[in-house]
């Protein structure tokens, strides 16, 4: 005798030699709703996945970010004004690269100043004190930004003993890059901890 449930999981089946219904077990190899459902679930999400994925980068491609170069602009540009007798000075520069390939930020020079200038990038010690430590380059990441403070990175900058700066003169500076075209921008001196 079978129980209810086996019942429902097979039709009854008219048995030849009495004419009454008798239950047969379900074929092996024949799938059961369930196991449809079941494989229909569990192919669904990897579907669904690439075609997300699909989307997405021929919206990136339709955008003209694949196999883009990198296309650099500086905006914010900041010279500290430099405290009296300093040697030195910093400088920060917002770079931004819209485009779809990595760039390096390799040079920077300044007709107002001359030669000295340099990349560098802060440290802390194991104290917690900060020092300059120098850079040949800073990276430019496609589509991100290089966003230069005095808890990153800067621009060390010697001061010409010609100079005599004052809050809101303009610094001229030229920045130069591995692969993106040289971009001229001017810098706002500015007392040392002011954002603008």
């Amino acid at each position: 005798m079978t129980s209810g449930a086996a019942s429902a999981a097979a039709p009854p089946v008219p048995d030849s030699r009495t004419g009454k219904g008798a239950q047969t077990p379900p074929h092996p190899w024949r799938p059961t709703r369930r196991g449809l459902e079941d494989a229909a679930l569990a192919a669904l999400a990897p579907v669904c996945a690439a075609v997300l994925a699909l989307g997405g980068l021929a919206v990136w491609t339709a955008s003209g970010g694949a196999g883009s170069p990198a296309r650099v602009a500086v905006a914010d540009a900041r010279l500290y004004l430099p405290a009296p007798g300093a040697a030195e000075t910093a400088a920060f520069f917002r770079v931004t690269n819209t485009g779809g390939a990595p760039d390096t930020l390799v040079e920077v020079t300044s007709s107002a100043v001359g030669p000295g200038i340099a990349l560098s990038r802060h440290r802390m010690t194991e104290g917690n004190a900060a020092y300059r430590e120098p850079a040949e380059s800073l990276p430019v990441p496609a589509g991100g930004t290089l966003d230069m403070s005095p808890l990153s990175s800067d621009v060390t900058v010697p001061v010409p003993d010609a100079a005599r700066w004052r809050t809101g003169d303009l610094v001229p500076f030229v920045l130069r890059f591995a692969d993106a075209e040289p971009v001229g921008t001017l810098a706002v001196v500015v007392r040392p901890g002011a954002r603008e």
